[in-house]
C-alpha cells in the first residue's frame, strides 16, 4: 500500500546553538462523536498499526463477555489488561495475582520476554544479576486477558495468539464495530505475538470515543483514571497525561502513536509520529493538550551536554 500520498507536517524541531539538528514529522487527529478531521499534516485516510493502542479495544470483550464478573477482576486488572506497563514491582504483582486468578500458569504466556521498560528495573537486574521474566512484558495483561477470554468460551488455550482463532476473530470483529471500520485493512503480528490491525487515525478515534464515552464500558473508563499507574509507569506518556486530569484517559502505542480522550467534552486526539521518536510524541501530545486546554503539563524541552549547559531546544511547530 503505498502512503506516497500522505503529507505529514513538521511538528518538532531540535534546535542546538542556532541550528535545526533534528526534525520529526507527523500528523494530529482530532475527533467528537460526529466527526474527525485532520488537524495537523494530511493523512489521507492512509491506515496506520494500532499497536498497544488496540488494548482498551481488545479488552471491551472481557465486558461483553461478562468475563470481568467471572473472574471478578477489580479496577487495578482490567487496567493491567489494557497496560503497556513499566515491568515495576506494581505490574508484576498485579499480573502475577490475575494470572492465578484466573487458574493458570506462565507456561500458558505466549508474548515472550523482553526487558523491563522502566530504567530502575533494568538497573535493579543488572545489579542482582538476574535476568527478566515474563510478567515484566508490558503486553503480559494484554495476553492473560485473552487466555481468560478463552477459558470463559471454552476456546483452545495453546492457539490463542493464532489469526484463525475463534478469540483472534471476535477482537477483529469488535474493534471493527467500534472503529466503524467497512472494510479490511491490512493485518501484521504485533511484537508479544498476536494479531494487530490497521485503520486510518480517524477510525482510532472512533473506537476510542465508543469506549471511553460508553457507559457499558465505564469499568475500562474508571481503570484508566484511577490507576494511571498501572496503564504505563516510570516515565511513561499516557501516566502523565492521566495523572494531570481526571477528565483524560491516554493510551500510547508503538510507532509513534499516543490517543487521548477527554471524557467531560467527549472529543479525542491522535498524535503520530512518523519517525516513531518518544520525545517528539510526548511534546506534540502535551502542546496538543495546552492547547485544547485540557492540561497544563510541564516537560523538558532544554538540550544539554552532560555538565547541564543548555545548548538548545525543543520547539513545537503545531498550528
Amino acid at each position: 500500500m503505498d502512503n506516497s500520498n500522505t503529507t505529514p507536517k513538521l511538528l518538532v524541531e531540535y534546535v542546538r546553538d542556532g541550528l535545526v539538528e533534528q526534525s520529526h514529522y507527523g500528523f494530529v487527529v482530532l475527533a467528537d462523536k460526529t466527526r474527525a478531521f485532520d488537524f495537523t499534516g494530511d493523512s489521507k485516510d492512509y491506515p496506520f498499526y494500532l499497536r498497544s493502542c488496540a488494548k482498551p479495544l481488545q479488552a471491551t470483550l472481557i465486558i461483553d463477555y461478562g468475563v470481568d464478573t467471572f473472574f471478578d477482576f477489580n479496577e487495578e486488572e482490567i487496567a493491567l489488561c489494557c497496560a503497556s506497563h513499566a515491568g515495576e514491582v506494581i505490574h508484576v504483582q498485579t499480573a502475577v495475582n490475575l494470572l492465578k486468578k484466573i487458574g493458570l500458569d506462565e507456561s500458558y504466556l505466549k508474548c515472550g520476554l523482553h526487558k523491563p521498560i522502566s530504567k530502575k528495573e533494568q538497573e535493579k537486574l543488572l545489579l542482582e544479576g538476574k535476568t527478566e521474566n515474563v510478567f515484566q512484558n508490558n503486553c503480559v495483561g494484554k495476553h492473560i486477558m485473552m487466555l481468560a477470554i478463552c477459558q470463559v468460551k471454552n476456546w483452545d488455550l495453546t492457539t490463542y495468539d493464532k489469526p484463525e482463532h475463534p478469540l483472534q476473530k471476535a477482537i477483529k470483529e469488535q474493534i471493527y464495530k467500534l472503529c466503524h471500520i467497512t472494510k479490511n485493512y491490512p493485518v501484521t503480528t504485533d511484537g508479544c505475538g498476536v494479531p494487530i490491525h490497521s485503520m486510518p487515525l480517524k477510525n482510532m478515534l472512533h473506537g476510542y470515543l465508543n469506549v471511553f464515552c460508553n457507559d457499558k464500558y465505564a469499568k475500562i473508563t474508571n481503570a484508566f483514571k484511577n490507576h494511571p499507574y498501572i496503564i504505563g509507569g516510570e516515565n511513561r506518556l499516557d501516566t502523565l497525561v492521566m495523572e494531570s486530569s481526571k477528565d483524560l484517559a491516554a493510551k500510547v502505542g508503538a510507532g509513534g502513536l499516543c490517543i487521548v480522550v477527554n471524557t467531560k467534552e467527549e472529543e479525542a486526539f491522535v498524535v503520530k509520529i512518523c519517525d516513531s521518536d518518544m520525545k517528539a510524541r510526548e511534546l506534540v501530545v502535551v502542546d496538543t493538550l495546552r492547547n485544547l486546554h485540557w492540561a497544563d503539563i510541564k516537560v523538558e524541552r532544554d538540550i544539554k551536554t552532560l555538565h547541564g549547559q543548555i545548548v538548545g531546544e525543543m520547539i513545537t511547530l503545531l498550528d
